[in-house]
């Protein structure tokens, strides 16, 4: 039987029980809440006592009752436990659609998306992170709640669809560490950064590349950022030689979990002018250094800061934690 059926079967015999032993016996349950005490107790084979019937017809019935209802108990029981288990499974297997908003989904497993994962978890306490793969079972253990797995080929649409890729906030695209070759993993990303721009182009989205001139090929996709991959760990590599500790700095402003991180703040209303932002943060423990991608805000102080600006901070996360609450009030 299907479930519901079995579960409507299992409510209307009980609501029958209940009514016909309280019209057999009204003297000896007093109400129907009372009936229905006595026949749940009954159907759980654990007989109190405090309540039974007196007269034959009501002793005859309970008896039929007790016959059918704890095997129809039994078996609704068993599909209760059964179903836990069951969507156990197919969590584990990817296989359920994801329903919460703002979250992030990460295209890929492999050990970068392993510590992009714990780094999202550890920055933020609400951020969710959805993972796309096509392994058989969720590479990472479904006790953690804030992070769900989709089993799928993520050049699919459907694929994306179960990740509730509209509702997401923003969507991170590995290059698959399986293809040897450079070129055929871009080609990959591309294919799949080509899905997510159809499905969602307001969602923000990170895709790492293997080379520099594949970017091009990523024109007619709207692709917010790239990650060089093979330069980018390159030219930090050239840094450390040549000044000592570059790669601890930018460690630190990468990762929430050592030393001062960077944080976006948003744009005060009694700051006019960048110096105004500049002297104020600075006065509350924040460093300000960016308007998006523009790192000359030293050489900007006397000018207005337009609507559209993103500034970035360098401080602890307890000051940008008071930054936040100074500008609510």
């Amino acid at each position: 039987m299907k479930n519901l059926s079995l579960l409507i079967a299992a409510l209307i015999f009980i609501t029958f029980c209940t009514v016909t032993i309280y019209l057999l016996e009204p003297e000896t349950f007093e109400s129907l809440l009372t009936s229905f005490y006595f026949v749940m107790t009954t159907f759980s084979t654990v007989g109190y006592g405090d309540f039974s019937p007196v007269t034959g017809p009501g002793r005859l019935f309970t008896v039929l009752m007790y016959l059918l209802g704890i095997g129809l108990l039994g078996v609704v029981i068993g599909k209760i436990v059964d179903s836990f288990s069951i969507f156990r499974k197919r969590k584990e297997e990817g296989k359920l659609a994801y329903t919460h908003e703002n979250h992030i989904i990460i295209v890929g497993w492999g050990k970068k998306t392993e510590t992009a994962v714990e780094e999202i978890l550890s920055s933020d306490s609400f951020s969710e992170v959805v993972i796309i793969d096509t392994l058989p079972t969720s590479p990472i253990d479904v006790a953690i709640e804030r992070v769900h797995y989709i089993q799928g080929d993520a050049s699919e649409e459907e694929t994306f669809i179960r990740a509730n890729i509209k509702k997401a906030k923003s969507v991170i695209i590995f290059s698959d560490d399986a293809i040897q070759v450079p070129s055929l993993r871009d080609a990959k990303t591309l294919t799949i950064a080509i899905t997510v721009e159809r499905l969602a182009t307001h969602v923000h989205t990170t895709v790492e590349i293997m080379t520099k001139k594949q970017i091009p090929n990523f024109s007619h996709v709207k692709v917010d950022e790239f990650i060089l991959s093979q330069e980018t760990t390159s030219l930090l590599a050239v840094r450390s030689a040549m000044h000592q500790n570059v790669s601890t700095i930018v460690t630190q402003l990468i990762s929430r979990s050592i030393g001062e991180d960077l944080f976006e703040v948003t744009k005060d209303s009694n700051w006019r002018t960048y110096g105004d932002a500049f002297h104020d943060l600075l006065a509350k423990g924040a460093t300000l250094i960016a308007d998006r991608q523009q790192m000359d805000i030293n050489r900007r102080l006397n000018e207005d800061i337009p609507q559209d600006a993103v500034l970035y901070v360098i401080c602890n996360e307890e000051t940008h934690r008071k930054l936040i609450l100074n500008n609510k009030h």
